[in-house]
């Protein structure tokens, strides 16, 4: 090799450590970039009506602000006095789940399968992990001061794209070779109208989820239904794992109130999560975005292996991205164009 193309090729290897080291601050520009297309959909929409673009941002601002405060007002309260309700009856409801796995232990799984280990040794197993919490209570407060400082980061980030977009988009493709320029700006378009496809998409399901999980709650009357279908909805972000975790807070709720209960939301949440799953996300996806499952599940484990927590929220809007480039750029303009070369 020559010197210039090892001076590249060390370029390239420096570039690329550069970008590893930052990449949660690039992460974080990326989220900035996903709520700020969101928001400038809702924009264009207003802007229909002949209002400007900075009284529509602001009435879109605004609008998110009150819906936030409606919400903070009207869930947080409730939520917090049902948490410390559940701290402080956690003690006798562990009881009695305790004498009800000793009555499972004695009546069916001691005669019939005695090789399965018993309560006492699951318990023995977990004392470390309950010695440990004090430690990870001290590791969780330290990254709850930095997410919030990534959240203020985010916003600030998205306020700005928003108000004036074209200046980043412009400095971007000027990145990018003089003939190749005008295909860059195609497939920036591209990747946004994805991702605001996208966008509403999600908005549908999570409306959907939460409104379903509202009305059966309340039918089987579990308390803090409206903190408990805005959970659904919101973490409904989150496929695959999302589901679950919004399953278990109504539940101990529900358990507090009456253990039946309890069997009877996990069974809700199971047939809700099958009826999103078969029917929903094919009918709504279907003008959308489609993503296979099995990409999604791998998006997923693979952005949170290298971004963390805000990788495996993000997940699916950078698969989004990704799928769009890969499909404009590596099949489009790469191998579509890639033709046998001739014999002499």
């Amino acid at each position: 090799m020559k010197i210039g193309q090892w001076l590249g090729l060390i370029a390239l290897v420096a570039a690329l450590y550069i970008v590893w080291q930052v990449r949660q601050l690039l992460l974080l520009g990326f989220t900035a970039i996903v709520l700020a297309t969101a928001l400038n959909g809702v924009v264009r929409q207003l802007q229909r009506f002949r209002l400007k673009r900075g009284w529509a941002i602001l009435l879109t601002l605004v609008t998110l602000l009150i819906l936030a405060l409606v919400a903070l007002v009207l869930i947080v309260p409730n939520l917090i006095a049902q948490l410390a309700e559940l701290i402080t009856t956690f003690p006798s409801a562990l009881s009695a789940i305790q004498q009800g796995i000793n009555w499972i232990e004695n009546q069916i799984l001691d005669p019939y399968f005695p090789n399965i280990p018993n309560f006492d040794w699951i318990m023995t197993r977990l004392q470390p992990f309950v010695a440990n919490l004090s430690r990870q209570a001290i590791i969780f407060f330290a990254n709850s001061i930095s997410a919030v400082f990534e959240l203020l980061i985010v916003l600030i980030l998205t306020l700005m794209l928003l108000i004036n977009p074209q200046p980043y988009r412009h400095a971007f493709i000027r990145c990018f070779p003089a003939f190749y320029r005008s295909r860059v700006d195609e497939v920036l378009t591209r990747c946004a109208t994805g991702l605001e496809n996208w966008t509403k998409g999600a908005l549908i399901e999570m409306m959907f989820i939460g409104v379903l999980s509202g009305v059966s709650l309340w039918v089987l009357q579990v308390p803090l239904v409206l903190a408990h279908a805005a959970l659904a909805g919101i973490l409904n972000f989150i496929p695959n794992i999302g589901p679950t975790l919004s399953a278990i807070f109504p539940i101990a709720i529900a358990f507090l109130d009456e253990p039946w209960k309890a069997v009877a939301v996990l069974v809700l949440y199971i047939l809700i999560q099958n009826i999103e799953s078969y029917w929903l996300t094919p009918t709504v996806m279907a003008n959308q975005v489609a993503l296979l499952p099995a990409i999604t599940l791998t998006a997923q484990f693979f952005f949170t292996t290298v971004f963390g927590a805000l990788g495996l929220v993000m997940a699916l809007p950078l698969a989004v991205v990704v799928k769009t480039c890969i499909e404009e750029v590596l099949f489009k303009d790469i191998l579509d164009r890639w033709q046998q070369p001739t014999g002499r």
